[in-house]
């Protein structure tokens, strides 16, 4: 069974590898964390990965919903959305780019995990 890979788009660094530890605990790998909407479209593209774990809320001049888009667009990959909040504007602009769907942190392990998985398994019926 290949094991999915998963990158994390978190620009608190705490919080990124407080992620990529969860994940990897429920037995994804997690190859590369990027802090910033450049760098997860950059990230995205050398490694492919199967799903990305997008904090909507990220410094630099790319948001995560920005990235998320490029993302979608350039190389079809799904977008599971991490927010702390959503105003009624943001949601707008998350919506509009099809995400699989969205987790309110703080997130439960559980809750982030079975998220994942109805989006990997998702993604290859549709393949």
């Amino acid at each position: 069974m290949v094991t999915a890979q998963i990158l994390v788009v978190e620009d608190e660094a705490i919080v990124a590898v407080d992620i990529q530890n969860t994940l990897k605990r429920v037995g994804y790998e997690v190859p590369a964390i990027a802090f910033s909407g450049e760098e997860a479209v950059k990230k995205a593209e050398e490694l492919h990965p199967d799903l990305v774990v997008m904090n909507i809320a990220i410094r630099g001049t790319m948001d995560g919903i920005a990235a998320a888009q490029k993302i979608r667009d350039q190389f079809n990959i799904p977008v599971v959305y991490l927010t702390g909040y959503m105003d009624g504007e943001r949601l707008k602009r998350a919506q509009a780019t099809a995400p699989f769907s969205y987790v309110i942190k703080p997130f439960e392990e559980r809750e982030l995990h079975s998220t994942i998985e109805r989006a990997l398994n998702e993604t290859q019926i549709e393949s």
